[in-house]
């Protein structure tokens, strides 16, 4: 049996990881949510729409580009797998037309989520117009100020935008925040959790939906090289964009699983979000995971120059990964990041989302390290939201 029929268990872990730690008041929800999955999610009748909705609608397949000119610098050949081409420029809409979907089919009328950088945010926004359902996002104050465009966005889209001003003013809270709202609102809302992390079921139903990146780029992949690639790479906060690609390849003997992470500015608690690197297990959101914690056991400050990777948890699945030692997990800083959104620019005419640079950094790195191997990392989102605050910050060249 394969590795995704045995993973999560019908309690969703994985490993030690996972579960579902609720308010009483939560528990028949998450449970309903579960239901549904298991029924209407698996249906033919549903996955028939969501194929419909994924050609039609949001544009998919994506195609896999081969990089050739950052090929030629790095010595290595990189693939991309292109995510931003899809609608709203990434991953999210992925899970957020499928939850949205799902939720229609519960009769929710109102969709809930927390966002980072806003593109989950965005794509749940896409999905409420698209179903003529109300949406409310909650959004950290500091991201609020660095991805504007995102914000217009939602707006335009016809989202609330809740800003979330407790706390660090960024990811973590927009989720206590969202969470907080939701409470009030479970018979008629569906809380769209934006990635791999959550009580069950949310973890393994963002991953399946997810999993159409991975199985459209392992087919791409050897129809255009006749072979699996050596490495396959994405960058994790939560993680659903490596969760997706990985899910195709957990299998194959041979094919090197790398996620890539936040290194932000140093290695000192509050300066960085490398869960992978410094975590301990821990308790956040409802689930058990690899955590970046205090002396007191809560979670820490983080950083990232990237809004979509800050965030001290990480998907209970990635930490089953990283413990049982079939991924290997890569720490990038904001300076390598800045200088591989350049070059990526620069090279291929392709602006990355500051998140995807950092796949795109430690492309460059493995592949100068290792001449000749074939890499393919998820490019998960495009750098629209990104432009008006790198180029304020740090102008239009990298620094030397």
């Amino acid at each position: 049996m394969g590795y995704l029929k045995q993973h999560p268990d019908k309690d969703g872990y994985f490993g030690e990881f996972g579960g579902a730690f609720l308010p009483p008041q939560l528990e028949s929800q998450f449970a309903d949510i579960n239901r549904a999955y298991l029924t209407l999610g698996r249906s033919a009748d549903f996955l028939n729409e969501l194929r419909y909705i994924r050609k039609h609608y949001q544009g998919r397949p994506t195609p896999v580009y081969y990089a050739h000119n950052l090929s030629r610098e790095a010595g290595a050949h990189i693939y991309l797998k292109r995510e931003d081409l899809n609608h709203t420029g990434a991953h999210k809409l992925n899970h957020c037309m499928a939850e949205a979907l799902l939720a229609k089919h519960m009769g929710k009328t109102k969709l809930i989520a927390e966002t980072g950088a806003g593109q989950h945010g965005v794509a749940l926004a896409t999905a409420a117009a698209y179903f003529g359902m109300a949406c409310e996002i909650h959004m950290g104050e500091i991201d609020i100020a660095k991805e504007s465009p995102n914000v217009t966005r939602m707006k335009l889209l016809g989202a609330e935008v809740v800003p979330v001003s407790f706390g660090g003013r960024s990811l973590k809270e927009a989720v206590d925040s969202a969470f907080e709202s939701y409470l009030g609102q479970a018979d008629t809302a569906l809380f769209a959790i934006g990635s791999v992390v959550g009580p069950h079921p949310f973890p393994l139903m963002v991953r399946d939906f997810q999993s159409v990146i991975g199985t459209e780029a392992r087919e791409q992949f050897i129809e255009m090289v006749g072979e699996l690639p050596d490495q396959v790479g994405a960058c994790v906060g939560g993680g659903s964009n490596a969760m997706g690609l990985f899910s195709a390849f957990l299998d194959d003997e041979g094919v090197g699983l790398n996620g890539i992470e936040p290194l932000g500015r140093g290695t000192a608690l509050g300066e960085h979000s490398a869960t992978m690197t410094f975590g301990k297990p821990g308790m956040i959101h409802g689930f058990k995971c690899l955590l970046l914690s205090d002396d007191d056991g809560n979670p820490a400050p983080v950083h990232s120059i990237a809004s979509g990777l800050d965030y001290p948890g990480v998907g209970p699945e990635h930490s089953f990964l990283k413990t049982e030692g079939k991924v290997s997990y890569h720490a990038i800083s904001d300076d390598e990041t800045l200088a591989a959104f350049y070059k990526l620019s620069r090279l291929e005419g392709i602006i990355p989302a500051l998140e995807s640079a950092h796949a795109v950094a430690w492309a460059i790195k493995h592949g100068q390290a290792n001449p000749g191997q074939t890499i393919l990392i998820n490019l998960s989102g495009r750098g629209d939201k990104d432009i008006d605050y790198v180029t304020e910050t740090f102008g239009f060249e990298a620094k030397a």
